[in-house]
């Protein structure tokens, strides 16, 4: 009887101990207190902080970025920066999520704002920068910054609006692009056609199917070759989204409701598998980089972000493709193809700055000094003419040094790469016609999303399959799946599981349950002794 008893004692106190572990693994986040802005910074401790940043293979932009580092030590000996180079924006997302769960996140990041919206999914991970802003000691354009800051106002208001989350700032935009559409101009007319100030997706549609007519050797008419591809599209995803946008047609809410997957949508797939099973348009996922393909005459309209036009054209300075593979031909860069001309519409884009909480906020506020010093003309000038970037801050773009780069475009195939220069001012006039789609947790996976429903409808068409309502539905239905957007409403709304908890309340929970365990068998033997005793 006693040992029945004790026996089933022990039991409730291991499933006690269980549930106490159980409790200890989920339901919360890695976690650390809300920043707090120091009233000085101790400019007598040293400090080593990380910047994880992007570049293309640029070596230009690795001294760039070298540079700024180099400048920045100088003006604070007390402290170093680490950068860590990536080569695309997903590999730095991954690596960042990864890295909060074991607290080692980057001090500062190259990012965009729907990652941004990820991270916030722990606490106070990603550093709130308003009240940085507005510090008059090392705020933006601050009094005790050992370099020229720029103010809050002297940043271009419409790319500062795109870093804020909820109403709150958590991010600085670093440099801005948009999309183009690189043309083989010659092609065009050689076709038959002139080139409109804004090109319509009709234009290009028809230009596109034009351009398939093939000669009795089997030959495309227009090149002369055995390959082309009229219209490539690097960026599916930012396709279906400008489409979308020029429609109104739906796409998703300020608050993560998800509008994506409605008639309009299925209307341009349907128009978009007509081209793609006539071979007349195709993708980067697809078929590779636009640009190999327009610079070798077999592409007439490649559509890529302005930030790679250094790579487009016959005169490249980045072609990656070799000489005698090159055609000669003129470039013309003009907006993405509109559906309402009079009215254009384009997707904002490019990198921006956060910086991460840390459990010394002396830490937070050295990296908040650097990602500020990213701002200052030298850097914004320096980065912006390695490609067809743009400077985010008025004071930059404005300036004398900037004015006279611009000027100068075609006088060389390096610097002032014709087409680098006229990508920059494409944007530089049509900056009050961009947009930023909604930011909250799961908008990366809706962005990717948007672009696979054109990937799977191309890549259909092209295997023979009939792309009707069936597999409109089934393909729907898949994506949703893919991405788990079901998922996302309950995510963007905050009720979705913020992951572990953090070591030391692991830990803390542990303890107990380990002193509650002790506790309980020390009374349960001692009930045994008591039994034993009479």
């Amino acid at each position: 009887m006693i040992r029945e008893k004790t026996k089933r004692a022990i039991c409730g106190i291991l499933a006690l101990c269980g549930m106490l572990t159980v409790l200890s693994g989920c339901h919360g986040s890695k976690g650390l207190k809300p920043f707090a802005l120091p009233d000085t910074f101790d400019e007598t401790k040293p400090f080593s902080i990380t910047f994880w940043a992007k570049n293309d293979t640029n070596k230009t932009q690795t001294e760039i970025y070298q540079q700024a580092i180099d400048g920045f030590e100088s003006l604070y000996p007390n402290i170093t920066v680490n950068i860590r180079l990536y080569t695309n924006y997903g590999d730095i997302y991954n690596d960042v999520i990864t890295n909060i769960s074991t607290g080692t996140t980057p001090n500062v990041c190259i990012t965009y704002p729907d990652h941004i919206a990820t991270y916030l999914t722990g606490t106070n991970i990603v550093a709130p920068l308003d009240d940085l802003f507005a510090d008059e000691a090392y705020g933006l354009g601050g009094s005790q910054l050992r370099f020229d800051g720029v103010t809050q106002q002297e940043i271009v208001p419409k790319f500062l609006e795109e870093c804020a989350i909820d109403g709150v700032h958590y991010a600085i935009p670093f440099m801005r692009s948009t999309e183009a559409c690189y043309v083989n101009k010659t092609y065009v007319e050689a076709l038959g056609y002139t080139l409109p100030d804004t090109l319509t997706w009709d234009f290009i549609w028809e230009v596109s199917e034009a351009a398939m007519a093939k000669g009795e050797d089997g030959n495309f008419l227009i090149n002369g070759q055995n390959v082309l591809i009229p219209f490539i599209y690097k960026s599916t995803d930012n396709m279906m989204i400008q489409m979308l946008q020029q429609l109104d047609g739906g796409y998703s809410t300020e608050d993560g409701e998800i509008l994506l997957f409605n008639d309009t949508t299925k209307s341009l797939l349907y128009t978009i598998a007509e081209h793609g099973e006539t071979r007349a348009f195709s993708t980067f996922k697809i078929s590779s980089y636009p640009a190999n393909f327009l610079n070798a005459g077999q592409c007439i309209f490649a559509i890529d972000s302005t930030a790679g036009a250094t790579w487009m054209g016959t005169d490249a300075p980045l072609s990656d493709i070799s000489e005698d593979k090159l055609v000669d031909f003129e470039t013309a860069v003009l907006p993405v193809p509109q559906f309402d001309p009079e009215h254009p519409q384009m997707i904002s884009q490019g990198p921006s700055v956060c910086v991460f909480n840390k459990t010394d906020p002396q830490e937070v506020l050295a990296s908040w000094l650097f990602a500020q010093y990213l701002l200052t003309d030298e850097i914004q000038l320096s980065y912006a003419q390695t490609e067809g970037y743009i400077p985010v801050t008025t004071k930059a773009q404005n300036s004398s040094a900037y004015q006279e780069y611009l000027s100068h475009s075609g006088e060389d195939n390096t610097t002032h790469y014709e087409v680098k220069i006229q990508a920059s001012q494409l944007l530089l006039d049509h900056i009050e016609d961009t947009f930023v789609t909604p930011v909250f947790n799961g908008s990366a996976s809706l962005r990717d999303a948007a672009g696979q429903l054109i990937e799977n409808v191309v890549k259909s068409v092209r295997r023979g399959e009939a792309v009707d309502e069936g597999y409109m539905s089934d393909l729907y239905d898949d994506v949703i799946s893919l991405y788990r957007l079901d998922q996302i409403g309950e995510t963007a709304s905050g009720k979705a599981d913020l992951g572990p908890l953090p070591v030391t309340a692991v830990v803390l929970l542990a303890s107990l349950g380990v002193v509650w365990c002790l506790m309980l068998l020390y009374l349960v033997w001692q009930r045994i002794k008591r039994k034993k005793s009479k």
